[in-house]
This record gives C-alpha cells, sequence and structure tokens, in this order.
C-alpha cells in the first residue's frame, strides 16, 4: 500500500515519540520492569509492521529479551509475572519474525 504523505508524517511523529520514550526508559527504569518492556515489545511491533524494518525489530526485542533475562534475578515479586509474560510475548514475536526471514545463502 503506498504511503501518503500524512501517513510518512504520522509515522515519523510516532517514530519520534517512541524513541523519546525508550531512551527515557533505558535511562530511567530497570531492564525488568513492564513499563520499560511493554515499550520495547510496541516499538519493536512498530518497527516490524509500520516501519516495515524487520531487522530493526528483531534487534530491539532480542535485546530488551536479553536484557530482561540477564536480571531476571532481580525483579520485584509484584512485577514478576508482568514482566516474564511481556517476556513471552517478545519472544514469541521473535520466534515468528526470524521464521519470515529470508535464509541466507
Amino acid at each position: 500500500v503506498p504511503e501518503g504523505r500524512g501517513q510518512k508524517h504520522s509515522s515519523n511523529k510516532a517514530l519520534e515519540a517512541y524513541q523519546n520514550a525508550y531512551e527515557i526508559a533505558e535511562n530511567r527504569l530497570t531492564s525488568t520492569d513492564p513499563i520499560r518492556l511493554g515499550l520495547c515489545l510496541n516499538f519493536s511491533v512498530f518497527y516490524y509492521e509500520i516501519m516495515q524494518q524487520p531487522e530493526k525489530a528483531i534487534e530491539m526485542a532480542k535485546k530488551s529479551f536479553d536484557d530482561a533475562i540477564a536480571n531476571l534475578d532481580n525483579v520485584t515479586d509484584e512485577s514478576y509475572k508482568d514482566a516474564t509474560l511481556i517476556m513471552q510475548l517478545l519472544r514469541d514475536n521473535l520466534t515468528l519474525w526470524n521464521s519470515d526471514m529470508p535464509e541466507e545463502q
């Protein structure tokens, strides 16, 4: 579907907002914080679906998942369920997206 000027403008504004939020989340929230994980999940889907950049989506989702796994022992009891649920969604997306990627020859 060809992108109109309005859609491209909106996509760029959304990208800018996601980038700003992502930077704040990385600096202020732990890697297992459900808000940060949810932001990374949504931002990676945005890259995959809207920006049509599957490599960037995979890179972001993998980094978020790996960072959270590395700090899973430090997650608070009240955040554990939400964090692990979002991590599962990240992993599901990674599995799906990697299966959609063309094989390198």
